[in-house]
Formats: C-alpha cells, structure tokens, sequence
C-alpha cells in the first residue's frame, strides 16, 4: 500500500486562527521546556532524559500553566516524539543538536488521530475544532494515519493528511539499457541526459534577487517591533514563497517527465552540504535545488515500479572519455567542452558526464548483453 501525504489550505475564522495559533504557542512551549529541562538534566547527571519522563510531568505542568489545557493533549506528546527524533539525528549525526523553536519561523503541530475530512462541505475536523474550511484540490480514498496543521510566515494555514491509500506499489520494471537514462545535474543546464536532452536552468532565485534585496532594506529601515515592520515582513515571505513555490512546481514537473519515460534512472550521489561551503557557487546550488529533485526522484520511482541507481560521488564521469574510457586528468570546471587525446571525439562536458553515470551504474549490476562492460584508461598526457 501506498503512504501518500495531502496538502491542503485552511481557511479558519478568526476565533479558529486564535485557537491554531494558541496550539502553535503550547506544542512550541513544551518542545522549548523538554529541550531545556533535558539539557540541564544531562549537565547535572550526566544522564538522557526519555521523552517519557518529560511526559510524565505533562498533568503537573497543566496545573502551573492552565493555558496549557486548551490544546490536545496528545499533540502536546507528539512536540515530545519531535524532540526525541533530533536527538536521535543528532547521536547518529545525521543531524546538528536540537535547536529551541521560535515564534517567528514556521509554526507546526501534529495530530495523531481522530482525523476527519469532509470532501462535500468541504471541511476538516481535528480534536478541539469540529469544521474547519478547508479547500480540496483533491480526494483521496484510503486510511487517514495522522495530520499535521501549519502556519506559514506568510499566515497562510495548511494541513497535511498522512493516508494510507489503497494503492499497490508495482514490481520493480526490468533493468535494460535501452530504457535507462543517466542525468547530470548542473548550473548553466540545470538537467542533461544521456540521450541529449537539456532542461534549462530558470533561476528563479537570481531573478528575483534585487527585488528581494530591495525588500528587506524596506524592511531593515522600519523600527523594530512595529506593526510596519511586520507587514513588510509578511511581504518579504510572500516573495520568498512566491520563489519556493515556483522551484517546487518545477521539479515536480520534471521529475514526473522524467519518471514517466524511463524504467531505470541513474544518478550520482553528490555532496551537497560540502558543495553549500563554496561561497563563489553555494547561492547557484541553493537556488538550482538539487536536494528536492533526488528527494522527488526517490518516491516517485518508487511508487512507479522505477529503478533508481546511484553511483560514488568521487567517479570521475566529467574526465572519461565516454568513446574509449581514457580519462583526461588535465580537464578542469571550465572547459565546457574538449577533445580525447587518444581516439579525438569531442565531447560536450555535461552530455558526456551522463553517459558515464549511466554506464557506471549500469555496470554495478547484472544486465546480460544489453551493455558491455566500461573499462577505464588512464591518460598520462
């Protein structure tokens, strides 16, 4: 079965927004509270706190703070399970170490149960608020496992609907050269693939970039604190959503063309936080959104029956000459095309680096006759 998550946008009336933004404030509160008390506690004892023992404090805190009674008591726990979760990241350092939540960032709580959607009058009903108009852009037929409500720095309200559908993941499609195609992201073109096709690279970031400079100085100048400030705050995030949104669109559409013309896809592992520290090239990564793409690529193929193979980040698949294998150790990120000194094809650099990542994955594995084995050869000159 499929786990599939819908997003909607929340429309509450003004006595809803008040009751959302005090679930906001609790769920933040407790998270902030179990951070700290755990932190002192490891300092004092040198002990973790479970989440369970912060838990356990839960009717003692309600006591002290009533306020605390107007929220879901189990949303309360799930801030707990968050927190718990970064801990974890952060021992398997997978993660930096927790941080305490601001009022100012993105607001969110969970809903664990107790979940109903209604797709004819259009409204959701969560513990503590029985109809929320919500709108539907589309149904789902399934098992709703969990919710979670958002606010965004915009002001905008969302809630996404974690279902369990009635879908069946397919079979893996069989591996075959003819129907795999290998992808090299990049800058200038933000796709090549090894068949020759190149997606552009629209830089939404670097084109809005002098209006969102030109926006934040507006809103640097207003004093801080005032309703001014916020407003023009509000309208900054606009912009910043507005960029966000279109990068999403993007590589949801391409991703899905991508995922719907081919059985095997092949990518190369990158190291994406390490590339984010050059500070000539961290703006243009951020803004290409490499991330999202692999993150999309993942799924998708996966709920399609698609194979999606990876190849080491240190292959050289830009330096081997995709003809005869003899790798060109003089090449450099400049040269966007060069010749192979041993059999003289020229190559365009991205339209080559895809081939390689292709046939080094396909090479990994078995696949019978559809693709000789790749050889490498090392080039002295």
């Amino acid at each position: 079965m499929k786990i599939k998550a819908y997003k909607y946008r929340l429309y509450p009336t003004e006595l809803q927004k008040c009751s959302l933004n005090q679930h906001f404030g609790n769920v933040r509160w407790i998270y902030n509270y179990a951070l700290d008390y755990s932190t002192k506690q490891y300092i004092e004892t040198k002990k973790n706190t479970s989440r369970y023992d912060i838990q356990a404090k839960l009717p003692e805190l309600k006591k002290e703070h009533e306020w605390l009674k107007h929220s879901n008591s189990q949303s309360l726990q799930v801030s707990l399970i968050n927190l718990e979760s970064a801990y974890k990241r952060f021992f398997r350092k997978q993660g930096g170490f927790p941080k305490f939540k601001s009022k100012h960032d993105k607001q969110t709580f969970g809903v664990p149960q107790n979940v109903n959607i209604d797709f004819e009058k259009q409204t959701v009903s969560i513990p503590k608020f029985k109809s929320i108009k919500v709108v539907v852009s589309r149904t789902f037929d399934g098992i709703i496992k969990s919710a979670t409500v958002s606010k965004s720095k915009t002001n905008k309200y969302y809630i996404s609907i974690l279902v369990e559908t009635n879908e069946i993941i397919p079979n893996k499609k069989p591996i075959s050269e003819s129907k795999a195609v290998g992808i090299d992201v990049g800058l200038k073109s933000l796709l090549v693939l090894s068949d020759g096709k190149v997606y552009d690279n629209p830089k939404y970031y670097r084109k809005s970039e002098q209006k969102l400079q030109r926006m934040q100085r507006w809103s640097s100048r207003k004093v801080k604190g005032s309703n001014n400030r916020k407003k023009h705050n509000c309208l900054l995030a606009t912009q910043h959503e507005k960029v966000s949104n279109q990068r999403a669109d993007m590589w949801h559409k391409i991703s899905h063309d991508i995922v719907s013309n081919y059985d095997t896809i092949c990518i190369e592992d990158l190291n994406i936080a390490g590339m984010l520290k050059n500070r000539h090239l961290s703006k243009s990564i951020s803004d290409a959104g490499w991330g999202m793409f692999f993150t999309m690529l993942k799924y998708k193929c996966e709920w399609n029956g698609k194979n999606l193979l990876e190849i080491g980040r240190f292959e050289a698949s830009s330096k081997i000459c995709s003809n005869c294998g003899v790798k060109n150790n003089n090449l450099t990120l400049k040269h966007r095309e060069w010749v192979c000194n041993d059999c003289g094809s020229k190559h365009d650099r991205d339209i080559n680096a895809s081939i390689n990542i292709k046939r080094f994955a396909l090479n990994k594995i078995t696949i019978g006759q559809d693709m000789p084995e790749f050889t490498l050869v090392e080039n002295e000159q």
